[in-house]
């Protein structure tokens, strides 16, 4: 799979996800979509959404609401794209949201595979490939971020890191979408900082391209030691997205 085959697979599950076409993201000035439900979007996502913004460096498309998209369209206009994404300017954006009841919620930046900066690492440990079959057992907190209990119908493909008997890592991959895989890894903490993660990583996103799907990777931008794994990795930063949500789902994450 080629660079462009990859870069061209996102932007379309981008499209669908938001409602607009590929072209949108590539346009001199930011864009606003009304939101609307697609069976082809990523799976986790709940749709339509009332604010979520998306660029690849070039502009901002914003899916919203019909009664959001006035304030959406005013702050992307107004702000560079960049801007759009961080404080003081994301003030703006929260304090327009916050007459509907929403808050600014979910923020991360996500990385696809360069295929020409992509090498197997070593870890010393012994890796292998497992099917849901292997990991069917696995659904435990500390391999959390590489198997998800909620939607374990899409875990389709980890590779483990064994010290002897034991897993001390595990990456795996869940079929979000028809073309594009999203990688989780998990280490345990005695094992950390050995190369592990990138050994995991990297192996995965390997055997997700031989799959033909495109493996994709997201991370809090101040997710330091995640991003520098998928640098390593052979990942570069694609696209940001911020997601907006009602008051009281963030009062619950935040356990209020």
């Amino acid at each position: 799979m080629t660079k462009e085959e990859i870069w061209a697979a996102a932007l379309r599950q981008s499209a669908v996800d938001l409602n607009c076409s590929p072209e949108d993201f590539g346009r001199e000035h930011s864009v606003v979509v009304r939101s609307a439900p697609h069976a082809g979007a990523r799976k986790y996502l709940s749709l339509p959404f009332f604010c979520d913004l998306v660029s690849y460096g070039g502009n901002v498309v914003a899916s919203v609401a019909p009664e959001a998209e006035a304030a959406v369209r005013a702050y992307v206009e107004r702000y560079a794209p960049e801007h759009c994404f961080e404080t003081p300017n994301m003030n703006v954006l929260a304090d327009a949201l916050r007459p509907f009841g929403m808050r600014i919620c979910f923020m991360a930046e996500y990385f696809l595979p360069d295929v020409s900066r992509m090498r197997q690492w070593d870890c010393g440990y012994a890796l292998k490939v497992l099917g849901p079959a292997d990991f069917a057992g696995l659904y435990r907190t500390e391999w959390s971020n590489a198997l998800c209990e909620k939607r374990r119908e899409l875990d389709v493909l980890a590779v483990g890191a064994y010290d002897g008997a034991r897993l001390v890592g595990l990456a795996g991959c869940s079929a979000d979408c028809e073309s594009m895989w999203q990688i989780g890894v998990d280490v345990l903490p005695g094992y950390r900082r050995r190369g592990v993660a990138a050994a995991l990583t990297s192996r995965l996103a390997a055997e997700t391209l031989a799959r033909g799907k495109v493996p994709f990777y997201c991370a809090a931008w101040s997710n330091i030691k995640s991003v520098r794994n998928a640098v390593k990795c052979g990942f570069v930063p694609a696209w940001a997205e911020l997601t907006a949500k009602p008051e009281a789902f963030v009062r619950e994450l935040n356990g209020q």
